[in-house]
């Protein structure tokens, strides 16, 4: 006997959509909030000191494409420690196209509004970190004093080395400086150096390497400890088994590399959560040591906090 189905009335359109970008977590007493900007393309040649044959074979035993551009992610993290409201980078904006520039979507989507924000930390001035701050000439976070490494400042706002750069990376150069302009002209830009404790369990770390001010931030709050390290890792596939691979951004390849050596084995040891601008969102979890390299081990979704012991 052949059963018979009631006619089915046909579904609503799929809403082609993802859910907010944004994921939260406690750190002691601070409330940390992960926004996602976006996702980026690199070609494969971007990345240094591997063939292109071992390359393929590390993204394929990542169940990622062998051939094609390698997708990153763009973080960027919002903190509330109570006192302050802070963001550490601001993400893209339009400045490299249409797959990022969500850091202000996804900043409402989590219940804030710029103008909440009274703090903004660069974790660097590559324009995927610092067009975020700036619209058409207006500041985007109208109360917030943005602060960076002094060393990295002097770098990236010195026209003599804008125009003594390549002519492929000095628009690097215009990107930081315009995103920056409002900011300087209202008296809301500052920079640090070298042991400067910014805030009560914020303390920025130098990383150098990516560029030449480039530094994390060690959030600290009753006894647990989250380090947002910037751009140590742009392949999350590649350079935790070979950290020895560098990208062709880096302004210093063999301190990028060195940098990267060191912070694994200190964040290894320590058991340290990091989070990190280009690692897959949320951007959080640890590094293990394998018996070659090491092993990126992400954080379980709704996990509060990650203990150390």
């Amino acid at each position: 006997m052949r059963t018979q189905y009631p006619q089915l009335v046909a579904p609503p359109a799929p809403v082609g959509t993802q859910i907010p970008g944004f994921y939260r977590m406690a750190i002691g007493d601070f409330e940390l909030t992960v926004l996602l900007d976006g996702h980026d393309s690199l070609a494969p040649e971007l990345l240094h000191g591997m063939s292109g044959s071992d390359m393929q074979r590390q993204l394929h035993q990542a169940f990622l494409p062998a051939k094609g551009p390698i997708h990153t992610a763009v973080n960027a993290f919002l903190v509330h420690t109570g006192q302050r409201l802070m963001l550490i980078d601001a993400g893209a904006a339009t400045c490299f196209g249409p797959a990022l520039g969500n850091v202000r979507n996804n900043l409402h989507s989590a219940g804030y509004r710029p103008e909440d924000i009274d703090t903004i930390l660069l974790t660097h001035m590559h324009g995927d970190h610092v067009c975020g701050l700036a619209d058409k000439g207006e500041a985007v976070f109208p109360g917030a004093t943005v602060w960076v490494a002094k060393d990295e400042a002097d770098y990236w706002l010195d026209e003599k080395n804008a125009a003594q750069a390549p002519e492929g990376l000095r628009i690097f150069y215009k990107l930081a400086r315009d995103s920056l302009a409002p900011y300087m002209a209202s008296g809301r830009f500052k920079t640090y150096s070298a042991g400067e404790i910014l805030s009560s369990g914020v303390t920025p770390m130098p990383n150098p390497g990516h560029t030449p001010g480039h530094h994390g931030y060690l959030l600290t709050s009753q006894g647990q400890s989250l380090f947002v390290w910037g751009d140590i890792v742009h392949s999350h596939a590649v350079q935790f088994e070979h950290p020895e691979v560098s990208i062709e951004f880096d302004s210093d390849r063999k301190q990028a590399i060195a940098t990267r050596e060191k912070v694994f084995a200190d964040v290894a040891k320590t058991r340290v959560l990091v989070a990190g601008m280009h690692l897959p969102f949320p951007g959080l979890g640890h590094v293990a040591r394998e018996r070659l390299g090491y092993r990126w081990v992400p954080v379980e979704f709704g996990q509060r906090f990650v203990e150390t012991e």
